[in-house]
């Protein structure tokens, strides 16, 4: 199966980022992307930081750093491949040895901040998949990496084009639905939920998309009290991907 660049890589863009990448000894960077009219002394930092490193250095007109960054404001001329180990695409995964038994669908969720804290929340307490389709959803960038705190760059990263597709392909794979929906009567601390599932996560302002609704098997709230409706989604996640591992554990 042939896996596309961008099922292997976490593409980071501007200069502090990519110089952070190249000086964590920690990261495997694949290659650096300079713009050809790329000079100074942020390009030679940038440059002797690569060779440092051993990592290849190429130039591309601005233009393409700008098309492969997909950022056209922040990338400042230059780009980084760094390799994701936990990087997969998602039909991969589902048709594997081992396919993930939880696993984490974003549904719509566009801010950085929300998407990074979730793939740290999901990765430390164990998920073994979290769907972040290229479509709909806030791209694995410096923000999302920030936010994440690094371990975007190692978390069990599925990919796939929108969440919709994610959502048959999952059902296809014998994976029944379950979203978060604060009205909800099941509570996730008291739901029969089976060892293999996927949880979905939609955006605050606009819920679950209705490509992803139809495939929904069931609805799960987290109880709530003092008056409190609901938690910011990255809450929630970390709620809910606790709760899943916590029943693994313990049977």
């Amino acid at each position: 199966m042939d896996i596309s660049p961008k099922d292997k890589f976490v593409t980071v863009y501007g200069r502090k980022p990519v110089l952070e990448a190249l000086d964590d000894p920690r990261l495997d960077v694949d290659k650096v992307l300079l713009a050809e009219g790329a000079r100074g002394a942020a390009a030679r930092e940038i440059l002797d930081a690569a060779a440092r490193r051993g990592v290849r250095v190429q130039r591309a007109s601005a233009q393409r750093v700008k098309v492969l960054a997909g950022n056209g404001r922040h990338d400042q001329g230059v780009l980084a491949d760094v390799v994701a180990p936990g990087m997969l695409p998602l039909n991969a995964a589902l048709t594997g040895p081992t396919p993930p038994r939880g696993v984490l669908l974003l549904d719509g969720i566009t801010t950085p901040a929300n998407v990074g804290m979730i793939l740290r929340t999901a990765t430390a307490a164990g998920m073994e998949g979290i769907i972040v389709p290229r479509k709909g959803v806030a791209s694995i960038d410096p923000l999302v990496v920030k936010a994440s705190a690094g371990v975007a760059f190692r978390a069990p990263v599925l990919r796939c084009h929108t969440a919709g597709e994610a959502a048959a392909e999952l059902r296809a794979a014998g994976y029944p639905l379950f979203a978060l929906d604060a009205s909800a009567r099941q509570s996730i601390y008291t739901a029969d939920l089976p060892e293999r599932a996927a949880f979905v996560l939609g955006s605050e302002t606009g819920g679950i998309t209705d490509p992803v609704r139809e495939h929904v098997s069931d609805w799960l709230s987290i109880p709530m009290s003092a008056g409190v409706e609901s938690l910011n989604v990255a809450s929630a996640a970390a709620v809910l991907c606790f709760e899943v591992v916590r029943r693994r554990t313990t049977g």
